[in-house]
């Protein structure tokens, strides 16, 4: 199975941009990545007239929306906030006609952007980082990648994204089965699953997304659930022409609460004045249907009340009206049993385009894996501890990623010293200065790094990408009126590194999200680290804070 983003894989490739012979290549900059933040920080180190590259080992830009093409697959974000904000004229005539954008309109959308601004020429496709060194003498990074090719770099930032690393349930036979075999972080073209027998492991967002997808053309729909969610109607519908229109009329106002006035930046206002339970029990249950009629996982979770992520008595408030509509939808009490959740409503909101109807079809099943937890993969299928084999002729692998660190902690990436990343995390887990950059590795930044704001995607892309080059760009400055012929050096302290993990932590205890097993702390990789991945305080606090490090001179950066 490939992996995504410039980082250790083999690559699916519509051949584009292949491989060239070895050779060594110098450059003020390499962008590890051609998704979202990637396509943006080339774009923006460009415009500084700096010379930069971006590899990436798809076989074409898109980053996570070229590698997940799996059935189903949609933004939980509404389709006005996913993208970028900084094209104002693209804002106002790219077309996009529902609520929700789907995988393909996604990648079309990056390709569109990529074209747009001219910016394939300096994209390198097909092509693997493989090894980082930092040289201190020269003060720039050595970058190894497939097919023999360096790049020695001034500055080198990582677009990985947060879900690329593929997980792997440990299940014994695994290799055993003789069908078809996908995980949905690198779904093949072409593939048909119309009329054959599916087992889908997982049922996180993307496992939802499957079977909800799927059902209506499958034989038989085998649904493993270890954890069973909490999901909420998506709202997706056609956009009406005069939706667009308002829109477009308020697309700067709408940009500007999303990134310095909300926590999620998902593009609604937060609730910040209305406990659960300070209102009685017939206004809190018209809110939620208000809430539910709309759609939206986090619109669910935050627009309603302001504490059903940090309160358990709110949360549970929450939690029964979601069971409640379960039972509703789900005709067949069996099924609905093993469909309902057992643990607080703190896991990323998920939403849906008519998941739990999908469990009423009579070729639909569940399996508790609580009551019966897999025991073996066979040849023919998945066997189960209470005997049964569910003969399937495909196995769709829905179980997420080693997510935020994941492809960082697999590839050698050796700052000062010669110490990796993985070397630098072993102690504590993944330690950043504000999610973009490490003590140890000079001249690195990270795009959605550990430890960065937990909100809507693109804004806080945006967000990381613009402090990246506008802390270069000082750099760059600093350079000009310096009197050595030494490359600028930015570099995170120890002390800020270890006073924003604390402040991760302390953000983070308010939240009930720790309580539970999720991918946001860790927790859904077996022999992994729990540890602190986000800054829980919102994009706007967060904005706040790079503000004030930028005018106070950088401080937590050592710039030399």
């Amino acid at each position: 199975m490939a992996e995504t983003n410039g980082v250790n894989g083999t690559a699916k490739s519509n051949g584009v941009n292949g491989h060239r012979g070895p050779q060594t290549v110098d450059l003020d900059a390499l962008v590890v990545g051609a998704g979202f933040g990637g396509i943006y920080q080339l774009k923006k180190f460009r415009d500084m007239g700096l010379n930069v590259k971006a590899i990436d080992t798809a076989g074409d830009v898109g980053g996570t929306w070229y590698w997940n093409q799996y059935p189903g697959a949609m933004s939980d974000t509404e389709a006005y906030l996913y993208r970028y904000s900084w094209d104002a004229d693209d804002l106002q005539s790219y077309p996009w006609d529902k609520h929700y954008v789907y995988q393909a309109e996604v990648l079309k959308y990056l390709q569109h952007v990529v074209e747009r601004h001219d910016l394939r020429r300096d994209i390198i496709l097909e092509t693997t980082l493989t090894d980082a060194a930092w040289d201190d003498e020269a003060s720039v990074w050595a970058v190894k990648t497939s097919g023999g090719r360096t790049f020695r770099v001034r500055y080198l930032v990582t677009a990985l994204g947060l879900l690329s690393k593929q997980n792997f349930p440990n299940i014994r036979g695994i290799d055993s089965f003789q069908g078809e075999k996908y995980h949905t972080g690198a779904w093949p073209t072409g593939v048909s699953l119309q009329g054959k027998r599916v087992g889908v492991i997982g049922n996180g967002s993307t496992g939802v997304q499957v079977v909800t997808e799927i059902a209506k053309d499958v034989a038989k729909l085998v649904s493993f659930q270890r954890n069973p969610q909490y999901s909420v109607p998506s709202g997706q519908r056609a956009v009406d022409p005069e939706y667009r229109r308002r829109v477009n009329e308020n697309y700067q106002e709408i940009w500007r609460q999303a990134k310095d006035e909300s926590k999620t930046a998902f593009g609604f206002k937060e609730n910040e004045d209305r406990p659960a339970m300070s209102v009685d029990a017939e206004t809190r249950q018209e809110l939620f249907e208000t809430a539910w009629a709309k759609g939206g996982g986090f619109r669910f979770m935050f627009e309603t009340f302001n504490d059903i992520s940090t309160d358990e008595a709110a949360n549970g408030q929450a939690a029964e009206f979601i069971k409640a509509k379960i039972r509703a939808k789900v005709k067949d009490p069996v099924k609905a049993r093993k469909l309902m959740p057992t643990q607080l409503y703190a896991r990323r909101p998920l939403c849906d385009a008519g998941y739990y109807e999908q469990f009423n079809r009579s070729n639909v099943e569940v399996v508790s894996l609580h009551e019966t937890p897999i025991d073996e993969i066979t040849p023919k299928g998945i066997r189960t501890s209470d005997g049964v084999e569910h003969e399937l002729d495909v196995i769709i692998f829905a179980t997420g990623f080693d997510a935020v660190d994941g492809n960082y902690t697999r590839i050698a990436i050796k700052g000062r010293d010669g110490v990796s990343l993985k070397e630098h995390w072993e102690p504590t887990g993944p330690t950043t200065f504000l999610g973009l950059s490490v003590t140890g590795f000079p001249n690195m930044f990270m795009i959605l790094g550990p430890n960065g704001p937990f909100c809507n995607i693109p804004p806080a892309i945006e967000t990381h990408v613009e402090f990246i080059s506008d802390i270069v760009e000082a750099a760059e400055k600093g350079k000009q009126t310096s009197s050595t012929a030494r490359n600028p050096i930015v570099e995170a302290t120890a002390k800020s590194e270890a006073l924003w993990t604390d402040e991760c932590d302390r953000v983070s205890r308010e939240s009930l999200f720790r309580k539970t097993d999720s991918w946001i702390f860790g927790a859904n990789v077996p022999g992994k680290r729990h540890a602190v991945m986000f800054y829980f305080g919102g994009l706007a606090e967060y904005r706040t804070k790079l503000r004030k490090v930028a005018k106070n001179g950088w401080d937590g950066f050592s710039m030399g």
